[in-house]
This record gives C-alpha cells, structure tokens and sequence, in this order.
C-alpha cells in the first residue's frame, strides 16, 4: 500500500492503495465516484473513460502510480450542473438508450472538441471510435458531437487578437 494524492474534479483527494491499481477502482471503490463505469477491463470499450491533464484516457487500465500531479476529471465533474454543451446536446438528440457506455462517449465528445472545436465527420469518427455503444445509437452521437460544437463555437468569447475560424 501507498499514500497517492490526487486531484479529481478539482479537489486533492488522499488515497491509500496499491500503486498498481486502476484509477477506475480508486475512482469507484475508494472515492465514491460511481459515473466512470467498467466495460470490459481491457480499454477496449471506453466505459471508462475520464481526462487526464484534460485527454481522454481509458481508467481501467490507468495505474494510480502514474497520474501523479496531473489533474483528473470525471463525468462528475465535467460539469457539475450537467450543463456542458456535449451533455445538452446527448439530451437534445436523444443519444442514451441503455446508458451505460454515455459517460465515457461524452468524456472522449468532450476531449474531442477541447482540441478540435469544428471536427469532420471523420475526425469524430477516429476520436469515437474506442468507444462501443452495444445500442447502436452511433449517429445520434456523431449528430450531438455536431450540435456541441456548434453551441460551443456560439458561446466561445471572442477576443481581440484571435481570428474566427472559417465553419
């Protein structure tokens, strides 16, 4: 067992644990954070899903021992409201049948328009594709994706010396 400080959602959290365990069970078991979700174990599914240092990381395969000072966001804290664009727009197209694998869309969605605010169809194929939905609702999620980026782009403050992007 080791001590391991690390930042999640904004607030350092002390856990005592073996520095090989998967940040998905610290998450889980030791923080009572239940949103990331276990898939197949293997990062494979992208259940998992949450950002490190603000990129979409698989967590069940994330040692504890290698987070280190970097911070670690959760669907809990994507937006503690639940008001982040990608979480409106999964709403407004009516993307979650099951729900399950949606936390882990919606945090790679999330790290997806973070680095590239007016993706293609084929960059949000590539950004997705690690991320299985058994339902099948693969278009309703492209079709939020787009919405997202869309309100994202209305409500982004501009500022002087940055340039407006061509859409």
């Amino acid at each position: 067992m080791a001590t391991f400080n690390v930042k999640v959602n904004g607030k350092i959290r002390r856990v005592d644990v073996d520095p090989s365990t998967p940040m998905l069970w610290v998450l889980r078991d030791h923080l009572n954070l239940a949103g990331t979700k276990y898939g197949c174990g293997i990062a494979q599914c992208g259940a998992c899903t949450i950002h490190l240092d603000g990129t979409a990381v698989r967590s069940c395969q994330l040692p504890v021992s290698a987070v280190g000072n970097m911070p670690v966001t959760t669907i809990e804290g994507l937006s503690p409201k639940g008001d982040h664009p990608v979480q409106k727009a999964w709403l407004e197209h009516d993307v979650a049948q099951c729900g399950y694998c949606q936390a882990g869309q919606i945090m790679s969605a999330a790290s997806l328009l973070k680095t590239n605010p007016n993706p293609a169809d084929a960059d949000i194929e590539a950004a997705m594709s690690g991320n299985i939905c058994r339902c099948g609702t693969y278009v309703r999620i492209r079709e939020a994706i787009r919405s997202a980026a869309g309100t994202m782009a209305r409500v982004e403050p501009q500022t002087p010396n940055k340039t407006t992007p061509k859409r």
